[in-house]
């Protein structure tokens, strides 16, 4: 799959915002653009979000009092695969700083087992433990640490959700070449078939949870990344305009996030109104087995983990010109606004 198409609209789908605002009004912000979306639809997203605004460390503000976002911030998403009503674990964990002014964002993806110290447990661990341990606040404060970023908001999404989503939209396209057969004595069992046009959403979700490929932890990161990016772009190119209240409400009972439903809407109607640029990026590090278990945990290089943090900072700036954001091994934007991506980061122009 092109690279430079991965992560084409997950500007609107991997922050929360981008969740409501894809298939609603990006890919008809020829006809509907800023204007037409508060006109029409963020009343709607507003109502069917409600529900979502849940605060971390016991914060009770209300929309009424929380002012609009203006400046670059750091947002955690976290896409959780949890079960029923147990809190379940961070699988997909992207440090995102958003800037509403000018469209871009940077994605920063943590592979789940990234070595780190959970923040107030006292300990190191899988940094996927953190969000099991102690939800948002615990995973969040993780982050900040490992990244030492300031986090701002947080979104976390339910992939459970996702299966009626993607059923909703009448299936996706992944890209399986091989079939996918998770066998093992302590795995859940299933196969997923090659080559077909669509999958269904209990077929995207194993393709998600598939644990027994040799690219470990990586290549599972690699595939939640295509799985967001294909619900989305899906999502996007949505013609049925009346299945917009039933994804609506799947949204709302899979997410939680800090950001109320209406700064969701007012940052809708900023990116509408922006040529929205996402160069994403994945920690670099190396696979190890540890301590008296011999648990695998992936190990970020340091010399990267270095970078990818002055790389934040920088986008964190709101004085840093568009032509200087990047990411880490990248060559700077040049006058057109195209950045060009590293081996490991992608850069894209929806």
């Amino acid at each position: 799959m092109n690279k430079q198409r991965k992560l084409r609209v997950t500007l609107l789908s991997a922050l929360v915002v981008l969740i409501v605002a894809a298939g609603i009004g990006y890919a008809n912000r020829g006809a509907l653009a800023a204007w037409g979306y508060d006109a029409f639809l963020s009343k709607q997203v507003e109502e069917r979000l409600a529900g979502s605004y849940e605060p971390i460390n016991g914060g009770t503000a209300t929309p009424e009092a929380t002012p609009t976002v203006r400046e670059p911030f750091g947002l955690l998403l976290l896409g959780v695969d949890a079960r029923g009503k147990e809190r379940g674990r961070s699988d997909t964990m992207i440090y995102t700083v958003v800037r509403p002014k000018d469209g871009n964002v940077l994605m920063v993806s943590i592979p789940r087992d990234t070595y780190a110290e959970i923040v107030g447990k006292g300990k190191q661990d899988k940094i996927t433990h953190a969000y099991a341990f102690g939800g948002a606040e615990m995973a969040v404060n993780s982050a900040a640490k490992l990244l030492d970023a300031p986090i701002a908001h947080y979104g976390s999404i339910n992939f459970q959700g996702f299966v009626k989503a993607v059923d909703t939209l009448g299936g996706i396209p992944l890209p399986i070449g091989k079939d996918i057969v998770n066998k093992g004595k302590d795995h859940e069992k299933f196969t997923v078939k090659a080559n077909k046009d669509s999958y269904t959403g209990q077929e995207a979700l194993n393709y998600v949870r598939y644990r027994e490929d040799a690219g470990g932890d990586m290549a599972r990161t690699e595939r939640n990344r295509v799985f967001l990016d294909a619900l989305m772009h899906k999502a996007s190119s949505l013609q049925q305009w009346n299945k917009i209240p039933d994804l609506l409400d799947i949204v709302g009972e899979n997410f939680k996030t800090d950001l109320t439903p209406s700064e969701l809407s007012d940052l809708a109607k900023q990116f509408l109104q922006t040529d929205h640029h996402i160069q994403s990026y994945t920690l670099k590090g190396t696979g190890k087995r540890m301590g008296s278990q011999n648990l695998w945990y992936y190990l970020a290089d340091e010399k990267d983990l270095a970078d990818v943090r002055a790389t934040i900072a920088q986008w964190l700036d709101a004085d840093t010109p568009e032509s200087a954001l990047t990411v880490p091994g990248a060559t700077p934007a040049g006058s057109n606004g195209q950045g060009a991506a590293s081996a490991a980061g992608t850069s894209v122009n929806p």
